[in-house]
């Protein structure tokens, strides 16, 4: 039973180098060339048919007044609304406003408490000024 996997590294190494023309009679190579150059020229058909439709998709999309620009836009837009619609970006978002809400609050009292020691200093430096028994020291 013959094998239908893809030939895999040193498979096709060993495909590669054997040399199978030996083993072909003259009338097979004839065949064999004669199905090369007809491959040869289907694949030039083909490269020219896609490139002709290609020419024509950029005179279409010129026509409809589409850009790289705006489609990089589009794209841009349609992948930033899906990652946006997936669960683990919800979850993150969530998270991340969770602790965006607390850190806030942190630094507001730390704000605070900056606030409270300075108004403390303030007055303590008051005091100190209006007694006398300070000043000389």
């Amino acid at each position: 039973m013959l094998e239908t996997e893809p030939l895999q590294g040193r498979d096709e190494d060993a495909v590669a180098s054997a040399d199978f023309s030996s083993m072909l009679s003259e009338e097979e190579k004839e065949e064999l060339k004669a199905e090369l150059v007809q491959l040869e020229d289907e694949i030039t058909t083909l490269r020219q048919v896609l490139s002709a439709k290609e020419r024509h998709l950029v005179e279409i999309k010129q026509k409809l007044g589409m850009n790289l620009m705006n489609e990089l836009k589009q794209n841009f837009s349609k992948s930033w609304h899906d990652m946006q619609t997936t669960t683990a970006y919800k979850k993150t978002h969530e998270t991340l406003s969770h602790a965006g809400q607390k850190a806030t609050a942190a630094f507001s009292n730390v704000g605070t408490a900056i606030s409270k020691k300075f108004g403390d200093m303030s007055y303590s430096i008051r005091h100190s000024i209006s007694m006398p028994a300070m000043r000389r020291k």
